[in-house]
């Protein structure tokens, strides 16, 4: 319990951390879902290429 004299301590305000920063880290901390993650998406958008060259070879 403080008492009503007591001067009261601030720490620093540190700014947020970025948008990017916490996907980072969030990217180390997950390691194999964000691999996983990359392999789908990766094979995804092949194949989707694959797919619009088969529909509009000529």
């Amino acid at each position: 319990m403080s008492l009503p004299n007591e001067p009261k301590v601030q720490k620093p305000e540190e700014p947020a951390p970025s948008y990017v920063k916490l996907a980072m880290r969030n990217m180390v901390r997950k390691r194999g879902t964000s691999l996983k993650h990359f392999a789908l998406t990766l094979a995804a958008v092949l194949a989707f290429f694959v797919l619009l060259s088969v529909v509009f070879r000529g």
